[in-house]
């Protein structure tokens, strides 16, 4: 039996684009490392990084490693291409996933390199690394327990 197995998102679909605010998240995926911004000030974490803290507006930003363990919280299976160049990245999936040691603040990502008929709202995943064609490293999920 042949199974679709979730392939990565067409290249050309990335853009990264930082500022001040989230350009640390992007230096540590550099390291191969999963961070959050959290409120120096009152602890509490936010995705997207942004100027001021929600809780207590505080700019004070602390970028702590995660574990690169979360959950899945919603995801979409694309498996119609929108343009010719996507047709040999299908199935691609992308996914909100739960990030557990972060306050379960949630990050917009994919998962990968899995059957796709395997993939649930609930299931564990784990970080994998995908290094893009501008050198740039992205972040996205496959499942702990296959």
């Amino acid at each position: 039996m042949n199974e679709d197995i979730a392939k990565h998102p067409p290249d050309q679909l990335f853009q990264l684009v930082t500022d001040r605010w989230t350009s640390p998240f992007w230096d540590a995926t550099q390291q191969h490392r999963l961070t959050a911004a959290c409120c120096a000030d009152c602890k509490t974490f936010r995705m997207p990084p942004t100027p001021f803290c929600p809780n207590c507006l505080s700019q004070k930003i602390d970028w702590p490693t995660l574990s690169g363990v979360g959950e899945i919280y919603s995801y979409t299976i694309v498996s119609k291409a929108i343009f010719p160049e996507m047709e040999s990245s299908l199935p691609y999936v992308p996914c909100l996933i739960t990030l557990p040691d972060a306050d379960n603040i949630r990050l917009i990502s994919n998962i990968v390199d899995v059957p796709v008929n395997r993939i649930a709202i609930g299931l564990s995943v784990k970080v994998v690394w995908a290094n893009m064609p501008d050198g740039s490293v992205v972040p996205r999920f496959t499942l702990r327990n296959l």
